[in-house]
């Protein structure tokens, strides 16, 4: 894949941020090249080695058809599995963190709670935030729009659904 300076990529672990450049940096008497990414969000910087890119999980921006996926898995009905919290909560975030729209799309589905349903535990809400937000940030870069905005047609999308 090639990226270049001013594209939008998704970090599994870190979400959505920006390709600042490409450009060779020595390390250990040899020089590597490295795409250069920044998350506004929390004020980082990473460097990803252009031959790691892939390895690591770097990618584009979803598609429109994947997007469309995603939001068809928040209209689809709840799937909870009747295992500890502990496990579930795991298998949560190992989805949030791989970086996939439609297992992001998965977590948000499963953890809303509607009006009149049972309230969420503390670290349920806290899952539920995190996978919402890194969902609602890759929307809002292929939109065009800003974080909320996005986050407010996630929450439309769920209640229809």
């Amino acid at each position: 894949m090639e990226f270049k300076a001013g594209d939008h990529v998704v970090y599994p672990t870190h979400g959505v941020g920006q390709v600042q450049g490409i450009e060779e940096i020595p390390v250990a008497g040899l020089s590597l090249k490295v795409i250069i990414v920044t998350f506004e969000e929390n004020r980082m910087t990473l460097r990803v080695p252009v031959n790691k890119a892939s390895s690591s999980g770097l990618r584009k921006l979803a598609s429109e058809a994947i997007i469309k996926e995603a939001l068809d898995v928040l209209r689809g009905r709840a799937r909870i599995k009747r295992t500890m919290w502990s496990r579930r909560a795991q298998e949560y975030e190992q989805k949030i963190n791989s970086g996939d729209p439609l297992a992001i799309a998965e977590v948000v589905r499963d953890l809303h709670r509607n009006a009149g349903q049972p309230d969420q535990s503390f670290s349920e809400r806290q899952i539920y935030e995190q996978a919402l937000d890194r969902l609602a940030a890759e929307l809002a870069a292929i939109d065009r729009t800003d974080k909320p905005t996005a986050a407010e047609k996630l929450q439309g999308v769920l209640k229809s659904g």
